[in-house]
């Protein structure tokens, strides 16, 4: 269960990474919107972070 876990996880970032840093790069629109596509993107990285967390914390207690 653990190794479905990290790879779900793994594969998740990676996804994100891959979709959303490449609109950051080399998007060719204005400054604003390359920020707020940023936020975005490090809101998304704090959510699975935080899901990553709670949900090993989950799968160590049993």
């Amino acid at each position: 269960m653990k190794y479905i876990l990290h790879a779900f996880f793994i594969i998740l970032i990676a996804l994100v990474t891959f979709f959303g840093l490449g609109p950051v790069l080399f998007a060719d629109g204005a400054a604003r919107e390359r920020v707020l596509t940023s936020i975005v993107l490090v809101l998304i990285y704090a959510l699975l972070g935080f899901g990553y967390w709670m949900s090993i914390k989950l799968i160590n207690r049993k």
